[in-house]
């Protein structure tokens, strides 16, 4: 009998729930949803569970407050943590969900020695790191969520500009999963093969990337009480897809560097093959000048960070 893959949620609000509502529409595999609130992960899973007779899925979505039934999981998203509230300084939400990284890692460790793990909790790249250091798992296993949500938002508002079907826009956002230090890459996007360029004037393409930078502060201006969840649930899945499924997909995530764009020891968003067992491999790209400059500063903040972990 095939055996379905085993996928595990930790954290089962918002972005987790959503997370497994497009992993089950697609399919994918079993799934556990792991939260430490009593009560809510099993709601949530029977409530999906109760939506598979419409939508056609089989499979088995059960929620723990524990991590014993997600022994032997294929993939573990990491989605635990809490958000910067106000007053927080940037130093105690770090340590604050570095904590909560460790806790959840040790875990998976024990129940799931073979897992590709991806870290969604922010910030991303430093907590990213601190499971590649805190699960000595190889760094091919290790990757976090960033650039898919970011590309996603880049090519959302790139047919939006041009007003083009979505399937045929193209286009990549590498560095930091901040504002501020992410790296949109114009000179790399593309209509259906057509350079961006040739459709959209200099001062539109820059406005596009602006609005890519705030992609996700635009959206908790307007929910005001809370974050994106959508999106980054779906970005989550399209990952998780090209694992499960060996598709090699060519999608910007944070990966653990060991010499690629002249960079050691630091974990930043680029674009990676995802197959069978994780990252494949790192594509570099020619970058010019100027977005090597881009990338090189976003690599600088995300070192800051991690100093802050004090590894």
């Amino acid at each position: 009998m095939l055996k379905r893959p085993k996928i595990t949620i930790v954290g089962a609000g918002n972005v987790g729930h959503s997370a497994a509502q497009w992993l089950a529409a697609k399919e994918l595999g079993d799934m556990v949803l792991v939260d430490i609130i009593e009560g809510m992960p099993q709601g949530k899973a029977l409530d999906l569970r109760q939506a598979a007779p419409i939508e056609g899925y089989d499979l088995t979505v059960v929620g723990s407050n524990g991590y014993e039934e997600t022994a032997g999981s294929d993939v573990v998203v990491i989605v635990a943590g809490i958000a910067r509230k106000p007053g927080m300084s940037r130093e105690d939400l770090i340590a604050t969900n570095a904590g909560i990284i460790r806790s959840v890692v040790e875990q998976v460790m024990k129940h799931s020695p073979n897992a590709v793990l991806i870290p969604v909790t922010n910030p991303l790249d430093a907590m990213t790191y601190l499971t590649c250091k805190v699960s000595g798992f190889p760094p091919q296993r290790v990757i976090g969520q960033s650039g898919a949500l970011d590309s996603t938002r880049f090519r959302t508002f790139i047919a939006m500009e041009v007003g083009v079907s979505v399937e045929d826009v193209h286009g990549l956002v590498i560095g930091a999963h901040t504002d501020k230090d992410m790296v949109p890459l114009p000179r790399f996007a593309h209509v259906g093969g057509v350079p961006l360029s040739a459709l959209v004037s200099a001062d539109r393409i820059t406005a596009i990337v602006e609005r890519t930078r705030r992609g996700g502060a635009e959206i908790v201006e307007l929910l005001k009480t809370g974050s994106a969840f959508i999106a980054p649930g779906a970005a989550i899945a399209q990952m998780v897809e090209a694992i499960v499924r060996d598709k090699k997909r060519l999608i910007p995530a944070c990966s653990y560097l060991d010499g690629q764009y002249g960079e050691r020891d630091v974990c930043i968003g680029v674009p990676v093959v995802l197959g069978a067992g994780g990252r494949e491999r790192i594509v570099e790209l020619p970058l010019n000048d100027q977005e090597r400059e881009a990338f090189r500063k976003s690599v600088a903040a995300v070192r800051e960070q991690i100093a802050l972990l004090k590894l």
